[in-house]
Parts: structure tokens; sequence; C-alpha cells
């Protein structure tokens, strides 16, 4: 069974947890962040150009239009 990067950080103690992770838009970023390290690249045209959504916390590409979660 894979790991999940986030579940299984050693010697992690509960109050550093929440620090990086303590609320739903921490949690968000640290995603965005393991999903695209070097920023948001559209999955269909491979372009960097995008909008946010953030009532949805959706990625939208410029060219394609194409929506995209973390």
């Amino acid at each position: 069974m894979a790991r999940n990067m986030v579940q299984f950080q050693l010697e992690l103690s509960l109050v550093e947890f929440s620090k990086l992770y303590g609320t739903e838009d921490l949690c968000h970023d640290v995603l965005v962040k393991m999903r695209w390290p070097e920023g948001f690249v559209c999955p269909k045209c491979k372009g960097r150009a995008h909008a946010y959504c953030a009532p949805r916390t959706l990625f939208q590409c410029r060219a394609f239009r194409l929506q995209t979660s973390v």
C-alpha cells in the first residue's frame, strides 16, 4: 500500500502538524505545492496561465478553460 507523504512524517508532533496543516487553507496550500511544485501546469495543454476560483478552489487554464482541482 502506498504511503501518504503527509500522514507518515516521522517525529511530527500534533502541535507541529497543526501549524503546517491546521486549517483548510494551510492544507490546501500544501497540496497545491505537492501537485505543482513549480506552479500550476494545465494537464491538457501544459500551459501555466491560469485563474483561480476561490469559492470552488479550482484552477482554470486561460487557454482551454479547463478547470482543475488539487
